[in-house]
């Protein structure tokens, strides 16, 4: 379908006015409308009936129906009504409860293989998630209704056969990062060279390594620049090409210094390849002590000029995405690692939206629905001047991701508003300052100096396309060059510098042009400020965990000297300085904070520690706050990290939002965030050695201490048999998480009452008990010296001699529902990688295996990567359990023998398979569960309509009453 650009814009904007009011529309109703219209009106798409298909029928335990299917492109479509929250289950006429993505892949693995979806979509009408089946566990996209008219084209993957549309902007950032990783391997070589003996190459300097940064930046500026419309079209091609490649590297010289001067400065008998370049400046191309360009090879110009230049469009990079790219493809030790990493632009909204955005775009919306145009200018005019007078400071800013975004958006807003005052009634008269944000707005600290330079070209690159953006709505040009000087990204270390050294403090912005202030150094208190040093405080600040911070690390001692003297400092991570140091920051003032932190710190055992600190002593609140979500590297080649973004201030606002990813980006209004990102009272859960309520006490497994000599394979233990078939008595099932959850096999040699006379005939186990006594012996652990007295015997042993008992897993997948528990016989001995409680009957299995305590131990439990880290000390000691009837102890016991009764009719099948994803398919173990979640849920008096939140706010009052009586009594 042909179709100009105006009509096109003008049908996107019909189509979402149209649909623009979904609370009206009902699933099955509008869905075929809804549908056709989106391609035709948007896609593009002539005869919409022929590429879509509805209906389409599957065989489950029943027929059921596909909404929508594309064939050409392989896109299942899963419509739900607008009141429907597509991350939210939803009962099933199974009796099971799926979200809609869910639904959809139980539809795709009734498809033959060659109509299996490429994407998901789930839709309501006013939202899109789409997410990728190649990584169908990852973070879906979401496109909204009301953005289609910016965002349309994100939708083309819908009709375009292995269309890159999707990840256009990515992958285009991601291409440059190659190139210029191409062109640092080239020219690192060259240094390699010199540095080497003629025969093998040497290891750079630091100085080699400064140099070879510096000319990678410029050189993506230049190759920018001629693509952008800084420079002429391909100007930097032609310039380079008019010389042979050994004659490159002068030429190079000789430009960057023309680049760096003003043009009444310059030789008046210059050459015009060189005459033609403007004057730059903002010291990009500024001469640096021990500056060193290298030899430009046949190949490396190869790369330079027909790859890198004339090869590849550079106008169309992303600087949010493509500065930390950049960082990273020039990190040795991220290219080793092999991946990319980079705070994704749907991330860094996750944390400026709530935090001041979304505020600012209600605002002008408000503004431009004002009848009165003359009034609506002025609040327009007085709107966009206010965007330039706040002032943003990310204190771990790395290559300046978070700066350039939020930079884009203020922009963005500011070009709406222009726009909407250039299509009043009168036309504005031009005004002495068109652009009031500008990028010295924006305050960082990075350690890296080279991050620090390239978050610098990031800025510069969003000012150019912004000021584009502009020149278009005004329809004149506007001069970009010569870059601003620009001194606001200090280089060093953030728990080091004192933060409100850092300008911003009661100091007027300077106008755009002139140094903001002088570099900031670290120093004394600069005196009382007029205003808050900083409006926002916004950052990913390093993920390092406390476990990875050796004792008597420069880290560990940053910590140790910010908290001071506070009990289980050392369980501190290291994000946690930055949340120290803004909250002392901002003491007295209306500034308002938000991180992206590992989920750690808001769970387990740093939750007292912290948050005790910001919350009593500090008195911050949190304002606003995303509950745990995976954060993954573009590579996907390592594991994902956990996050959670808390928003914070010494300033209570009202009206908190507490977002829960899995229902993307939907939120609830709260009155009060707790520390566990939940709703309620800021309470703590402190580990006991003790629990809390009368139940039996849970302890660890047995801990070998042995160096493996006591643990077999199975391979192992048939060798053994074979040799001395008498030791077989001595051979038991040896039972951890991996191999109570997988069904896997291991065994241990179990010596305890065993017959001395049986040790001293058999040569097998002497050699083995010789093994465990070196071993012991030679530890640096004076506690397991100890242990070498008794070599025969597991270290420290809690088993049970005639009893079974219950086993938890010390670490359990977070994908699962519920953390598989069970019972044992005292003929099988447990690791201590499980913990056991001895004395356990079916109603403390039923109540440890309800929704119930999943719910608790999911707030309050620590993590091991993205897993649950089940602790006895935090999660069960500390847990409130129930005062039941005896009617409600029969029905909790009589649910707990179902689930058990369930799995036993799965023989072949381990606790990992039952638990997983297709758990779904298994009604009698789901029948079970829910059975036994709604006897738990009965015995606490819960509503049965209650989320999970409002679970652990009633769970967390009921542990403040016990905790209270207990210190009473």
């Amino acid at each position: 379908m042909k179709i100009d650009k105006t009509a096109h814009k003008a049908n996107i904007k019909h189509f979402v006015e149209q649909w623009s009011d979904p609370t009206k529309y009902d699933e099955k109703q509008y869905s075929q409308s809804f549908w056709n219209a989106l391609l035709r009106d948007v896609l593009c798409v002539e005869r919409p009936e022929e590429v879509i298909s509805y209906e389409s029928r599957v065989k489950l335990s029943h027929t059921s129906y596909i909404d929508a299917y594309i064939p050409s492109t392989k896109i299942l479509i899963e419509q739900k009504s607008a009141k429907r929250d597509l991350r939210e289950k939803i009962p099933q006429s199974d009796g099971s409860e799926l979200t809609p993505f869910q639904q959809a892949k139980r539809y795709a693995t009734q498809l033959p293989r060659s109509l299996y979806p490429r994407y998901v979509v789930t839709c309501n009408f006013k939202s899109f998630l789409i997410y990728d089946m190649e990584t169908p566990d990852g973070e879906p996209q979401e496109i909204l209704l009301k953005d289609l008219e910016k965002e349309w084209s994100r939708l083309q993957f819908l009709v375009q056969e292995e269309s890159n549309v999707l990840q256009k902007e990515l992958e285009v950032s991601i291409k440059a990062g190659e190139l210029v990783g191409k062109i640092y391997d080239a020219f690192k070589a060259e240094f390699a060279k010199v540095r080497g003996d003629g025969s093998t190459p040497g290891a750079l300097t630091v100085e080699d390594l400064h140099s070879l940064n510096v000319l990678c930046v410029r050189l993506v500026f230049c190759l920018y620049a001629e693509d952008a419309g800084i420079f002429n079209k391909d100007q930097f091609y032609h310039f380079m090409k008019s010389f042979r490649p050994e004659n490159m590297r002068g030429g190079l010289k000789d430009l960057f210094r023309i680049l760096d001067t003003k043009l009444c400065n310059r030789d008046p008998f210059l050459e015009e390849k060189y005459k033609a370049f403007p004057y730059v400046n903002g010291n990009l191309f500024a001469e640096q002590p021990g500056e060193v360009i290298p030899t430009i090879t046949e190949a490396t110009a190869n790369i330079l000029l027909d790859q890198a230049s004339l090869g590849f469009d550079w106008s169309e990079i992303s600087p949010t995405i493509f500065g930390a790219v950049f960082e990273s493809t020039l990190n040795p030790e991220t290219r080793r690692k092999g991946g990319m990493h980079y705070t994704s632009i749907e991330n860094i909204h996750k944390v400026i939206d709530p935090l001041f955005l979304d505020a600012r775009k209600a605002e002008l919306s408000e503004i431009k629905n004002v009848k009165n145009t003359k009034e609506r200018n002025t609040k327009l005019q007085e709107f966009r001047k206010s965007l330039g007078e706040e002032t943003f400071f990310d204190p771990a800013c790395g290559s300046g991701n978070f700066l350039t975004e939020t930079y884009i958006s203020l922009r963005n807003l500011e070009n709406e508003a222009l726009a909407e005052q250039h299509n009043g009634e009168a036309v504005l008269d031009v005004m002495g300052d068109e652009i009031f944000v500008n990028i010295h707005q924006f305050y960082g600290i990075e350690i890296n100096d080279f991050a620090a330079t390239v978050a610098k070209t990031a800025l510069w690159i969003a000012e150019c396309q912004m000021m584009q953006k502009t020149a278009e709505i005004l329809h004149r040009n506007l001069e970009f060059l010569p870059l601003k000087s620009y001194g606001n990204i200090t280089v060093g270390n953030a728990l080091q510098i004192d933060w409100s050294s850092l300008c911003g403090g009661g100091i007027p912005l300077a106008p755009a042009g002139e140094p903001s202030c002088a570099t900031p150094t670290a120093g004394p208190q600069t005196p009382a400020p007029q205003r808050p040093a900083f409006d926002y405080i916004i950052g990913n600040p390093p993920f390092v965990g406390a476990r990875l911070m050796a004792q008597g690390s420069e880290q560990k001692k940053e910590i140790e000297s910010l908290f001071g003297d506070i009990k289980d400092v050392q369980d501190l991570d290291y994000v946690c300085g930055w949340y120290k140091k803004a909250a002392m920051l901002i003491q007295g003032t209306d500034t308002q904070v938000a991180f992206v932190s590992t989920n750690s710190i808001c769970q387990g055992a740093q939750v007292p520690v912290l948050w005790n600190v910001l919350l009593n002593e500090l008195n911050v609140t949190i304002n606003f706050a995303y509950q745990t979500f995976k954060w993954e590297s573009e590579s996907n080649k390592e594991a994902a990290v956990f996050c959670v973004i808390v928003g914070f201030g010494a300033k209570d606002l009202p009206n908190k939002k507490l977002f829960d990813p899995m229902t993307e980006g939907s939120f609830k209004i709260v009155d009060h965030i707790s520390p566990y990102l939940k709703p309620g009272t800021d309470t703590f859960v402190t580990a006991r050695n003790t629990p809390l309520c009368e139940v039996p006490k849970m302890c660890f497994g047995n801990q070998p201490r042995d160096g493996g000599h006591l643990i077999l394979t199975e391979e192992e233990r048939t060798e053994i048999l074979k040799k001395e078939p008498n030791l077989e008595k001595y051979i038991k099932v040896y039972m951890g998480s991996e191999e109570f959850i997988n069904n896997k096999k291991r065994y241990c040699i179990w010596l305890k009452n065993s017959e001395p006379a049986d040790i001293l005939n058999s040569k097998i186990l002497g050699e083995k008990i010789s093994a465990v006594r070196e071993f012991r012996q030679s530890s640096k652990a004076k506690t397991t010296n100890g242990y070498a007295k008794v070599p025969h015997l597991f270290a420290q042993l809690t088993q049970p001699d005639d009893k079974s008992f219950l086993i938890v897993p010390s670490v359990s997948s977070e994908r699962r529902t519920y953390v598989p528990i069970g019972f044992c016989g005292p003929e099988i001995i447990s690791s201590n990688a499980v913990q056991i409680i001895p004395d356990a009957t079916l109603f403390h299995f039923g109540v440890l295996t309800s929704s119930v305590h999943m719910a608790w131990m999911r707030a309050v439990c620590g993590r091991l990567k993205s897993d649950y880290r089940y602790s006895k000390d935090v999660v069960y000691n500390n847990f409130p359990w129930p005062n039941v009837t005896d009617s409600q102890k029969e029905r909790i016991e009589c649910a707990a023998k179902s689930i058990l009764d369930a799995r036993q009719k799965l023989p072949n099948n381990s606790l990992a398979q039952m638990y997983g994803e297709k758990m779904v398919v298994l009604t009698d173990l789901c029948k079970a569960h829910q059975a036994n979640d709604a006897a738990v849920m009965a015995a606490y008096g819960f509503n049965k309509s209650m989320t999970e939140t409002e679970i652990v706010a009633q769970l967390l009052k009921m542990y403040q009453q016990l905790v209270s009586g207990n210190a009473e009594n």
